[in-house]
């Protein structure tokens, strides 16, 4: 017989019950002599600890989060699955960014106040502990440590993020740091880079985008009308940010003759001073950082990319792999363009069923702008001219292509280089080393691919000799078909499986099913894939998302969210079966309807403090309901999980649409690796799906012991059996179940009946016209 402890009715909350008063404070504890749980006793009564299922803190987890082969695991060697979001889209832009004004007055800006000014974190810490998202990547940028100039570090700035991050075990929250960019930086379209860097090497930051250099509408406000919808990633390929990227991984090699001055007079190889820049401006990031319980590690770089490298042809880009839409200059034509000639250019628009399609060619930067400073180190010419890559050929008025395939080899030796192991991974070594320098204590080194390359699949060449120690592997997932349309219905398609050769018919999807088996196929392709490659280390989801603006921004009007609910709950219940922790893009306070995340058209964000309650109506505990105010499909997102498991999880499956979820575990075995010193697994049972109702727990073994309390949505469970390899399962569900958000439908369940009447009319018909012809 099962044995709960305590009365089942004594966590079941009816309308009008009087709330819980008692509120969860953490208190640092002493230094623990030792990691046995309590839980090992055999007179423990579950859920006889202060922790809490999402509890991060030390309390939480007895002392750290650290990797364990393929596993994240806290101190009493429980399997931790972390489950978060990003902090924040706003992080990209300071606080006093003027559309109206960029790019100028760089040297002036300031970060302090982002994500949010220090008196706000209780409350945005306390909803996301209340939602169960207490894993955070947060987001710092170059730009705003160092927007001074080289070696001017913003102390306080520094000091306000240190500040915001010690406050996250105060509500059992913890963080890794990521380094953030978009296309270099604000300056070529993006975010990250400071703009000095940009200067350093010649640009002219005013004449970027006259000259096709860089687009830069979307961090001016812009990105919002169908016009300028999805361009910014384009800017991967224009004349900067593709320059500074080739110049930051490898300018030793394509750029020796680029050399910058240093305050002092002397001179520094471009891709050192870049290097060695961003390297000192990460350590002191670091340094201000250190001692941090809430911080478990770093992340060198969102999103990194290759700029020039390996580009077979100077002529074009590859169509698979790069974005072309609106105006897309070839690497030649942006050369042209950058030198102040006019340059006829392709231009594509969206089209079925490929993404986009060339319609029209047309001359851009008819004023003969050029993007190079005329007393920057090149001169006034353009970089890649002066390393004789193309020139300009008077006699015939046009520019000439020298070295068409001058980014695939070493100019010098002619040896064909590889992004990966030429430039990025001993980079990630020098970084790792950098850190570990000015740390007290280890953290976790968070890296990740190429974007959209090969489709977020771990590199075949990410063996054991270029791992790093403690490291996270953090690949992104979205679907992209979604993202470039901005649309999302039944029909969904398997973009990773198209572009990896995958039978076109068997890459369609129908209806809810459908979308869920797509989603749950692309990522568990990803997971398994950097497990094949990886061996032994923590895979991590870093980033993945829907776009609240979908569907022509219908929600906005309607206030029915159904399609983007739909949506977040396929992408979560494929998150879910593959096992893998995430962190979800993006929590963002400054969202709002019209300019969604006021960054190049983006509207990722699925809270919006426009919409919620004032914080002087807030309570700050994670049962109370107010927090919910700003939020929106939070049924998809709030979802019950294991967060601390005394074994191997190896299945949960949970249906939004009634509230029951299936769970499995095994006790470990020895070649699992594992020292496990706790019995009990700590389940996340978010109150917004018990309110109101009895949960209902099923198929646990006799002696098995189990509590749910609601005021800290967790479920604790503690078996009676152990042993090596035993098996574990249970059922849980709410009564009354949740009213149904939506159908899940299917393919054969939307036409099944119509596919088979119009196969019965056929046989009819066939029938008679047999009789009659035969008779």
């Amino acid at each position: 017989m099962l044995s709960p402890s305590g009365s089942e009715n004594s966590f079941v909350f009816l309308e009008g019950s009087p709330k819980p008063t008692t509120s969860l404070s953490y208190t640092k504890p002493e230094p623990l002599l030792d990691k046995i749980h309590p839980s090992l006793l055999p007179s423990y009564i579950p859920g006889s600890t202060r922790s809490y299922a999402h509890d991060w803190s030390r309390t939480g987890t007895g002392g750290e989060i650290k990797p364990n082969g393929r596993h994240f695991v806290d101190s009493y060697g429980r399997i931790c699955s972390l489950r978060g979001v990003n902090v924040s889209g706003c992080s990209k832009a300071p606080t006093n960014h003027d559309h109206g004004t960029f790019p100028g007055d760089h040297e002036v800006v300031t970060f302090v106040g982002r994500p949010f000014p220090l008196e706000e974190a209780p409350e945005h810490f306390s909803r996301l502990r209340r939602w169960g998202l207490t894993f955070i990547r947060f987001l710092v940028t170059w730009e705003a440590v160092e927007h001074a100039g080289l070696g001017i570090y913003d102390k306080e700035y520094l000091t306000y993020v240190r500040k915001l991050l010690s406050l996250l075990p105060s509500f059992g929250l913890s963080a890794f740091v990521v380094v953030h960019q978009d296309v270099w930086s604000r300056y070529s379209g993006g975010s990250g880079a400071p703009a000095w860097t940009l200067e350093a090497v010649g640009f002219d930051l005013h004449a970027l985008e006259e000259s096709g250099a860089a687009w830069l509408l979307g961090v001016r406000g812009g990105g919002h009308v169908e016009a300028e919808r999805g361009i910014w990633p384009c800017g991967y390929q224009k004349l900067a940010a593709a320059t500074m990227a080739t110049c930051f991984w490898a300018g030793d090699i394509f750029a020796p003759k680029l050399k910058v001055v240093m305050p002092g007079g002397q001179t520094k190889p471009v891709q050192q001073y870049l290097q060695d820049a961003f390297l000192d401006m990460y350590t002191t990031v670091v340094q201000a950082l250190d001692g941090l319980d809430g911080v478990i590690g770093f992340e060198v770089m969102n999103e990194p990319h290759r700029g020039y490298i390996g580009l077979p042809s100077l002529y074009k880009f590859d169509y698979n792999t790069d974005l072309h839409l609106s105006h897309v200059p070839t690497a030649f034509e942006s050369f042209m363009l950058g030198s102040g000639y006019p340059t006829l250019v392709a231009h594509w628009t969206r089209s079925f069923p490929l993404p986009t399609r060339l319609t029209s060619r047309s001359v851009l930067n008819s004023v003969s702008r050029k993007a190079w400073r005329s007393n920057g180190p090149t001169q006034g010419m353009c970089l890649w001219e002066m390393h004789g890559v193309w020139g300009w050929d008077n006699s015939k008025n046009e520019g000439v292509v020298l070295r068409e395939n001058y980014f695939v080899k070493d100019p010098t030796t002619g040896r064909e280089v590889d992004w990966y192991t030429d430039f990025y991974y001993p980079f990630l070594k020098r970084w790792t080393d950098r850190a570990r320098k000015v740390m007290s204590n280890d953290k976790m080194f968070f890296v990740e691919p190429i974007p959209n390359e090969a489709c977020c699949f771990c590199p075949p060449s990410w063996t054991t000799e270029h791992q790093l120690p403690n490291m996270v592997f953090t690949p992104h997932w979205y679907d992209l078909n979604v993202l470039f349309n901005k649309a999302f219905g039944d029909f969904t398609v398997n973009v990773q499986g198209l572009s990896r050769g995958m039978f076109p018919l068997k890459a369609l999807y129908w209806g809810q099913q459908g979308a869920r088996e797509n989603y749950s196929l692309q990522i568990q392709n990803i997971v398994d894939h950097g497990h094949k490659v990886l061996g032994g280390k923590p895979i991590l989801i870093g980033e993945c998302g829907i776009p609240m603006d979908m569907n022509q921004k219908e929600a906005f009007e309607s206030d029915d969210w159904k399609w983007q609910e739909r949506m977040m709950d396929a992408m979560m219940t494929g998150l879910e079966r593959s096992l893998v922790g995430f962190t979800l893009w993006n929590y963002n306070p400054d969202n709002n309807d019209i300019q969604g995340d006021d960054w190049n058209g983006e509207n990722f964000s699925w809270f919006s403090r426009r919409r919620g309650l004032p914080r002087s109506l807030l309570d700050l505990d994670q049962f109370s309901f107010t927090l919910d105010n700003g939020g929106r499909i939070l049924p998809s997102i709030v979802r019950p999980y294991a967060t601390k498991t005394a074994g191997i999880p190896t299945r949960f499956e949970y249906e939004i649409n009634t509230g029951a979820f299936v769970f499995e575990w095994r006790s470990p075995e020895s070649e699992d690796n594992i020292v496990l010193t706790a019995r009990e697994t700590e389940i996340f049972v978010p109150s917004l799906i018990t309110y109101g109702r009895k949960l209902v727990v099923s198929g646990l073994s006799a002696g098995d012991k189990y509590t749910y309390d609601e005021t800290r949505q967790t479920l604790f469970i503690v078996p009676q059996d152990g042993s090596s390899g035993r098996m574990h399962k249970i059922a849980v569900s709410v009564d009354p179940p949740l009213r149904p958000r939506f159908e899940v439908n299917t393919f054969w369940g939307d036409f099944g009946e119509a596919i088979l009447s119009g196969l019965l009319l056929f046989v009819i018909i066939f029938a008679v016209i047999k009789y009659y012809l035969y008779m």
